[in-house]
């Protein structure tokens, strides 16, 4: 009958488990791998959404292994008998992760796991420092063309350069950080990356109103260059490619870059050839806005 009556008032055996002591959570989350969990998600296509999910999944603790496969967009998860709160966090960083599958494992294939991402962390580190070296030099060098050359698109490319390396830093910031550490640190990328974006859109506007003057030159032999220090980031990437599914596909990571720096390119040689600002304002809003998105991703972590 007390059964019964639990149910009509529409609580249900879930419901007890949220009032376990505080104690008891933090045990059942740090205990070891025992299960594993198989999910799609749609929205990863670069490492930058890998440590989007990584930054998420912090507040957890470290008895999580994560196999990143980004080019059929999907991550294996070995965490403790946490199911419904690793689905959970999953979902919370907004790439449209759904459960493909839930197992429970032996500790031998969970070891065999845990070793292989051991052996890629210090090779897959050093990959990540020159990759956020190359990124931050060029985001001022980028940055200080784009108001020299009064280039809303050099602008907005540089914001592009410091969102990837925004989100290096905060990965090498991590090794052997606390959690809360590492989400502030990722909520401060956030919040930085949030007010250049807006503030390059204002300057859009701003110039769309009152005017300007690109110089289609600037724009062009800097848009070149950032495209060949993006090559060099992939190459860097892809030398790596055999230490493990993330290094292995993270290639990709550098293609939007790329693409974006083309976009500059092509502006500046529009620039040039019809004398108006137009499609340099444009490539500006397009990047701008793609520098937005990523910075709304960074701050709905939790």
């Amino acid at each position: 009958m007390s059964v019964d009556s639990k149910t009509c008032c529409g609580c249900n055996p879930s419901q007890g488990k949220s009032e376990q002591p505080e104690s008891q959570r933090k045990s059942d989350v740090q205990a070891e791998p025992s299960h594993l969990s198989v999910f799609d998600v749609p929205k990863m296509d670069c490492p930058s959404e890998e440590n989007l999910i990584r930054t998420a999944f912090a507040s957890l603790g470290k008895a999580l292994t994560f196999e990143f496969d980004i080019p059929n967009r999907r991550v294996r998860v070995y965490h403790p008998d946490i199911a419904e709160t690793v689905e959970r966090t999953m979902r919370s960083a907004g790439l449209g992760a759904t459960l493909v599958s839930f197992d429970s494992i032996d500790h031998n294939t969970i070891q065999a796991a845990q070793e292989a991402t051991k052996v890629n962390e210090t090779r897959e580190a050093q990959v990540l420092r020159w990759l956020l070296a190359i990124n931050a030099s060029m985001f001022v060098l980028e940055l200080g063309m784009g108001i020299m050359a009064q280039s809303t698109g050099l602008i907005a490319d540089s914001l592009d350069m410091f969102a990837d390396a925004a989100v290096y830093g905060v990965s090498l910031y991590a090794v052997g950080k606390s959690a809360r550490l590492k989400l502030k640190a990722a909520h401060l990328a956030g919040w930085l990356q949030l007010a250049l974006a807006l503030g390059v859109l204002i300057e859009v506007l701003r110039r769309g109103i009152f005017g300007s003057e690109p110089v289609s030159t600037l724009m062009m032999g800097m848009g070149t260059i950032a495209l060949l220090a993006n090559i060099v980031c992939l190459l860097l990437i892809f030398k790596s490619r055999n230490q493990g599914a993330h290094m292995k596909a993270s290639w990709l990571f550098s293609v939007n870059d790329v693409l974006a720096n083309a976009g500059v390119i092509i502006a500046g040689t529009l620039v040039a050839l019809t004398g108006s600002q137009i499609p340099d304002l444009v490539i500006g809003v397009i990047i701008g806005f793609i520098v937005l998105n990523g910075a709304r991703r960074i701050l709905s972590l939790r």
